[in-house]
């Protein structure tokens, strides 16, 4: 196993990390993911370690907590063996101070988290997406309490806009508090958003992508055929309203060249997926997720192996998009051939 520096931390993180969305299987789209229990995680959670994959993912809103309770149950004596990351800030509960990043929320749900994870810290702390809401100082400060409690080791982010992440990382500059070190984002070969200012912010500022979804919502799995109806195990039945829009024809379009490389390197397409992404700038690591040992084996596969110069330009190539006003002016700016306008 790889380990890279989470950002500018000096904390070293695996290439790939576990994610433990298909823990508990509580709602319709957590159901869609998966129903893994205490006894089919702890199987999970010593092959990840046998392995070297030693962080696990979760959020307090995964299958209504029970996500963490059930890691927190399969690590029992050996906590010190692995890193544990979690998240807060989306709904939790029905009445008014149930969201957000306020510091009641935000104090609450550590606090929650540690006793559902049976642990009294976590490694690595993110907020779910961004409140706008609230006063970034708030936010920054409340981190910076938890920290110097001992509660949390590092902080992070997740689905920020660039301006949303700048902005926190100026604040904390500016008074001295925690700066986030991870933003946890989507990023796959069908979804590239990311690189447009989120990765050159991540280059500029020090902040490693902890990237979810790596295999586009479950659509670079390889079951998934142009003009055919989806199969019937497919976990896009229950969950594809949730995830990350792509047209058919972009996505087969990728999928045309992935299945190419992936004869030519004798691995699997999501393997190829993932590996493309390890070769990313900025990447720290890539959180799978599965449902049962043989897809945790398949996706272990994906390192070990680097794609040739070439084939990742394949994949490059095949999956560019039109990049949107200013990206397109920027990119075709240097000083030997400066924009029309």
């Amino acid at each position: 196993m790889e380990y890279r520096r989470l950002g500018a931390s000096g904390l070293k993180v695996p290439v790939l990390s576990f994610g433990t969305g298909t823990f508990g299987g509580v709602g319709k789209l957590f159901s869609a993911w998966g129903d893994t229990d205490v006894a089919a995680a702890r199987r999970l959670i010593d092959i990840c370690l046998d392995a070297g994959v030693n962080m696990f993912d979760s959020a307090d809103v995964y299958s209504a907590g029970a996500a963490e309770s059930i890691l927190g149950e399969a690590i029992k004596g050996r906590r010190d063996r692995l890193l544990i990351s979690t998240k807060a800030t989306f709904r939790v509960g029905d009445g008014p101070n149930d969201v957000g990043s306020s510091r009641f929320h935000l104090v609450r749900s550590c606090e929650a988290a540690l006793k559902r994870l049976g642990t009294d810290y976590i490694d690595l702390f993110q907020l779910h997406g961004f409140d706008a809401l609230t006063p970034v100082d708030e936010v920054l400060s409340t981190l910076d309490d938890l920290v110097r409690a001992g509660k949390i080791r590092y902080v992070g982010c997740s689905n920020f806009s660039g301006w949303h992440l700048m902005k926190s990382l100026a604040v904390a500059d500016r008074y001295g508090w925690p700066r986030y070190v991870a933003h946890q984002a989507y990023y796959s070969l069908i979804g590239r958003d990311y690189e447009q200012e989120l990765m050159p912010l991540g280059l500029d500022q020090g902040v490693g992508a902890v990237v979810w979804s790596p295999l586009g919502w479950g659509r670079l799995t390889g079951k998934l055929q142009r003009g055919k109806p989806l199969p019937k195990d497919s976990r896009l039945h229950g969950s594809a309203e949730f995830g990350p829009p792509v047209s058919d024809e972009h996505l087969f379009r990728v999928l045309d060249v992935v299945e190419e490389v992936a004869r030519e390197t004798g691995k699997t397409i999501p393997q190829v997926a993932i590996n493309w992404l390890l070769q990313r700038p900025t990447v720290a690591t890539v959180v799978l997720g599965a449902r049962n040992e043989d897809q945790l084996r398949q996706n272990l596969g994906a390192i070990g192996w680097n794609l040739s110069p070439q084939q990742v330009a394949r994949l490059d190539a095949a999956s560019e998009v039109t990049l949107p006003y200013p990206y397109w002016h920027q990119r075709g700016f240097d000083e030997r051939n400066p924009p029309p306008v």
